[in-house]
């Protein structure tokens, strides 16, 4: 996504509902004085929890999970 650019006297009559549509579109922008960028903003990303160990506590693990028979578990095989 493209970052929209504007000059800093728009952004600072407008800074508060820019911020609401930063954070709703998750969009960025650039702002400019005398038509150089000066500032970038952009939402804050949220950090995710590190996938290793996600399920801890949450899924138990019954016997060897990588080298399993299933064959005695179908009842159509008894």
């Amino acid at each position: 996504m493209k970052p929209t650019t504007i000059p800093v006297s728009r952004f600072k009559a407008e800074c508060l509902g820019l911020f609401e549509e930063i954070a709703r579109n998750g969009s960025q922008l650039v702002i400019t004085k005398r038509g150089k960028p000066i500032a970038r903003i952009m939402p804050i990303s949220e950090k995710r929890p590190p996938l290793f160990g996600s399920w801890q506590g949450i899924v138990e693990t019954n016997g060897d999970i990588v080298n399993f028979d299933v064959r005695d578990d179908w009842e159509s095989n008894r």
